[in-house]
């Protein structure tokens, strides 16, 4: 039964770059670099072998502003879409979408202040810029780790 295919679960379509992701799009691969973003000539590099090996969609690490600032020669030299991936300041999704990147990644528990969070959700909406919302253990808010036991879905509010 290894071989049997699953079903696949209906979903909404969103539009990464030029890769469509979900709505009966077919599966994509997306990866990520290792090296250090701000190192644009690696990091090009890093893309070009990834996109080589079948990557869709290539996401890089931006926890520092010298890899924010790196974005638009990352996104003026990919062959793939790029996603930046957000880590603790919300003013770094903000130059990521100023950029151009196909794609921003966020942690609403490492973003700090639920008025940073609607700040970056409105430029994206309006900048047509998707967004995956990512969490983790080491982001979620104590009371929702002791009410769950652990990570899962259930665990994610919807702030309103």
């Amino acid at each position: 039964m290894a071989n049997a295919q699953r079903p696949r679960r209906e979903s909404r379509s969103v539009q990464v770059g030029d890769v469509q992701i979900g709505g009966g799009a077919p599966v994509s691969v997306q990866s990520m670099t290792t090296s250090k973003t701000h190192d644009v000539e690696a990091s090009l590099s890093e893309i070009e072998e990834l996109n080589d090996a079948g990557a869709d969609i290539v996401r890089v690490a931006v926890p520092r502003p010298e890899d924010v600032d790196a974005l638009p020669d990352i996104v003026d030299g990919a062959d793939v879409p790029i996603v930046a991936d957000i880590h603790f300041n919300y003013q770094y999704a903000l130059q990521a979408i100023e950029a151009g990147v196909d794609k921003v990644r966020i942690n609403p528990g490492n973003i700090g202040k639920e008025e940073w969070e609607r700040e970056v959700l409105l430029a994206a909406k309006e900048a047509d810029t998707p967004i995956r919302i990512g969490v983790n253990s080491g982001s979620l808010e104590k009371d929702l780790l002791d009410k769950h036991g652990f990570p899962k879905p259930e665990a994610l509010s919807i702030r309103t």
